[in-house]
């Protein structure tokens, strides 16, 4: 799996951090996963084709000392679909920026 990891949080941070992710993305599902909202202007001609795939998502997980957001695009309402595609270059890019607005906001030591 492709991802963007930040690894060795205080526990201070990653509580910080879990407040922070459940308020803006809601509560997290199972092992501390959080569904982050790819901002649709940002969806491929496919992904934007595609809408009873929408919302489509990152996950982003929490797990002590180690926040990690994967690469790969998806839905919740299909387990396999075209639509379903690692990040490109802009969308990769708007999801770092997001996890290191995140931290810089949160003040989190990196």
């Amino acid at each position: 799996m492709k991802q963007y990891v930040i690894d060795d949080l205080r526990d201070s941070d990653v509580e910080k951090l879990a407040e922070y992710l459940e308020k803006r993305f809601g509560p997290a599902m199972l092992d501390r996963v959080y569904w982050v909202p790819l901002d649709p202007q940002y969806y491929t001609a496919v992904q934007a084709a595609h809408e009873n795939c929408h919302p489509l998502y990152f996950a982003l997980q929490l797990k002590p000392g180690v926040l990690a957001g994967e690469f790969l695009v998806r839905t919740h309402n299909h387990v396999r679909c075209e639509c379903v595609a690692y990040a490109n270059e802009i969308q990769r890019n708007w999801f770092i920026t997001l996890i290191e607005d995140i931290v810089r906001e949160l003040d989190v030591t990196v």
